[in-house]
């Protein structure tokens, strides 16, 4: 009697922890997955962007063709940035060399007065900061889905059922050095 009690113990404490394993499993998956949507909402602010800088870029090419190494030093960031397979971490250093880029352009187009008056030109800046704004909001929600998946991974006792089904710790989405300094798009007069 005594052994079929010890083996009915035995057999629940395999079925609680297998229980327990798969709510684990599930769960970082959960948050794999979330990592991965974040990740597109910030791929599609930044394809948004991307736009609107070449569409602020023939805009400027009207005014200034003279500036046209700054034109295409933009477009050639701008390439680079669009190019796919990069991982967050390459992609946050490609955006930020197009942010320099930009910001040389926004210089050059200070120096034309008809330039800053255009009304094309002037909803291109608008939607770019609105646009720019988006992909902060974006990059705060994928950063804080990432915290939540690598301390999951990290942790105890789920880091085990992690190591076990090969879920890896994620990749913050951060800018370096100077790219940390945002970009100026405000046209108005001082």
């Amino acid at each position: 009697m005594t052994t079929w009690i010890v083996i009915g113990a035995v057999v629940a404490l395999v079925v609680l922890f297998l229980l327990w394993a798969v709510a684990v499993y599930n769960g970082l998956v959960r948050l794999r997955n979330l990592v991965q949507e974040a990740w597109r909402q910030i791929d599609v602010e930044l394809k948004r962007r991307h736009d609107l800088i070449g569409n602020l870029v023939q805009t400027v090419k009207g005014y200034a063709a003279h500036e046209r190494g700054t034109l295409e030093d933009v477009m050639r960031a701008r390439s680079a940035a669009m190019a796919g397979g990069q991982s967050p971490a390459q992609q946050a250093q490609s955006e930020g060399l197009l942010s320099q880029a930009l910001g040389r352009l926004i210089a050059v187009a200070e120096a034309y007065p008809d330039l800053k008056a255009n009304q094309n030109f002037m909803a291109l800046q608008q939607e770019l900061t609105s646009t720019e704004d988006r992909i902060a909001s974006a990059r705060r929600y994928y950063n804080a889905t990432v915290r939540e998946l690598n301390t999951k991974v990290e942790t105890v006792p789920s880091n085990v059922v992690a190591n076990l089904f090969g879920i890896r710790q994620a990749e913050y989405f951060e800018a370096e050095g100077r790219e940390r300094e945002p970009v100026k798009v405000d046209f108005r007069e001082p």
